[in-house]
């Protein structure tokens, strides 16, 4: 029945107060802008640095087993700090200069290039004066715009397909990193690479680590529990130090979860500086010498560009055209983090992939990397308590966010336009299934440049495509022309 009686007018109700944005830390890094809090910031700092702190002890691992032409080892006390002093420095960088939350560290897999192919064949400072060169080239070509014209050139379609490719990737690399999938040796003569757990059963107090708090993670996500991923990796390394001292675990992998003796560590230098700019070249010539470099080069280049795509559109600071604002400045301090990777003896330095487990948190601006590049900095006397965490307990926020990115992005790709959807696919598969980031941009390049071709679309291609897609053609026939 309609009410006989006019009700009264009810009394306006005050807006909900909204950040003004007045600080000097507000302004600065755009937080407010951005539609974030330095509480969110802050947490995403925390859970980026504990998604990579296992590079403090990984990378050491890498570099320190090779031997240089004469026979030399790094040691691993200075890789250690070498690794620590390029990833606080450069984050630091990316968070003040860049103004995004992407964190650096040594490269996984440009790493592995210098310690197996460039070691080998000259001594460790030469080798090292390489990254050095290939820094210096990344930087030159920010400086001409190239790098940029590279990274506007490509289709959103194809950019969505780049990023969701990371985000299976960084999904396989929780899944491996915490023992849940496995490498099957290559003595089983199998034509399957991996299997569910060690022997294609899940077994062990890990696993189960790793399983309860990837549920966790998911179930806190979506319940949307502020500070989900940094609440799962606390819980879950409580929880490990826990089993680890009440049952016998035989191996937690790289870091074990147990109260360090002593939580102080001391830094050694040692390696700074150690660095040879033309030295190799004298040993292989030339040739080689520049083959060696484009190596380095085109990995830093495109894993970097792979995951500022990915981590910017995952922390919604693309512009209405696909682009990110300011990527001259964040193009600048991954080229400038390359050359310090080598100046430190600890490899080349680049984005990580990582960075979306604080993006996962809510982090939006450079404050977070800020956070992440202080607590390296920390680590640099704390090493024993910066290794502490397992990889069981941080490897599900990779699972989740993988998850993330995938749910955000795939709808945005025009599965209708084939000359899209298949360089797209292509993209995203080829990153887990050949475990790297520069191998799914590259194929997806070369389809796309291809299929448009064949379709008649050969104009809508722009020339930085074409050009790119030639040199990805090259160096992979490089290895069959026998120039390497």
């Amino acid at each position: 029945m309609p009410p006989t009686a006019t009700a009264p007018a009810a009394a306006p109700v005050a807006p909900e107060p909204q950040p003004t944005g007045t600080s000097v830390l507000d302004r600065f890094f755009k937080i407010s802008e951005r539609g974030s809090t330095p509480a969110r910031e802050i947490r995403g700092g925390f859970a980026t640095f504990f998604a990579m702190a296992y590079i403090i002890v990984l990378n050491p691992i890498i570099l320190g087993s090779a031997k240089d032409m004469y026979g030399h080892q790094l040691d691993s006390g200075e890789l250690v700090t070498a690794t620590i002093v390029s990833a606080a420095f450069t984050t630091l960088l990316m968070g003040v200069i860049g103004n995004v939350p992407i964190a650096l560290a040594a490269g996984l897999g440009v790493n592995t290039v210098v310690a197996l192919q460039l070691a080998p064949n000259m001594s460790w400072p030469d080798a090292m004066g390489m990254v050095v060169i290939a820094g210096f080239i990344v930087m030159l070509l920010v400086a001409t715009g190239l790098r940029e014209r590279v990274m506007n050139a490509v289709p959103t379609g194809l950019r969505k397909g780049i990023a969701i490719g990371i985000g299976l990737f960084i999904m396989l690399i929780g899944l491996v990193d915490s023992g849940f999938v496995s490498r099957i040796p290559d003595a089983a003569q199998t034509t399957v690479p991996l299997q569910l757990g060690l022997d294609g059963h899940l077994t062990g107090w890990p696993v189960l680590i790793f399983a309860v708090g990837t549920l966790l993670t998911l179930a806190l996500l979506i319940r949307k529990v502020p500070g989900a991923i940094l609440i799962s990796m606390i819980v879950m390394t409580a929880a490990a130090m826990i089993v680890n001292a009440v049952a016998t675990v035989p191996s937690w992998g790289l870091t074990t979860p147990e109260w360090p003796g002593s939580p102080l560590a001391t830094p050694d230098f040692g390696l700074i500086g150690q660095v040879s700019l033309f030295g190799g070249f004298e040993k292989v010539g030339l040739l080689t010498g520049s083959l060696f470099v484009f190596t380095v080069l085109l990995s830093c280049f495109f894993d970097a560009m792979g995951t500022i795509l990915g981590v910017g559109d995952e922390a919604k600071l693309m512009d209405k055209d696909g682009n990110l604002p300011g990527i001259n400045r964040v193009l600048l301090v991954d080229g400038f983090a390359v050359a310090t990777g080598g100046a430190t003896s600890s490899s080349a330095t680049t984005c990580y992939v990582e960075s979306t487990a604080g993006v996962g948190e809510g982090a939006r601006t450079g404050l977070a990397s800020v956070v992440t590049g202080g607590l390296f900095a920390v680590a640099l006397f704390l090493t024993p308590l910066a290794t502490m965490v397992p990889s069981q307990a941080a490897t599900p926020a990779l699972v989740a966010v993988g998850f993330l990115i995938l749910a955000g992005s795939v709808r945005d790709i025009d599965w209708s336009d084939f000359t899209i959807a298949v360089p797209a696919f292509l993209a995203m598969v080829m990153m887990p299934f050949t475990y790297s980031i520069t191998n799914g941009i590259g194929i997806g390049f070369i389809a796309f440049s291809v299929l448009r071709l064949a379709t008649g679309r050969g104009r809508e291609v722009p020339a930085a495509m074409y050009v790119v897609s030639a040199v990805f053609v090259f160096s992979y026939a490089v290895p069959s022309l026998g120039l390497t």
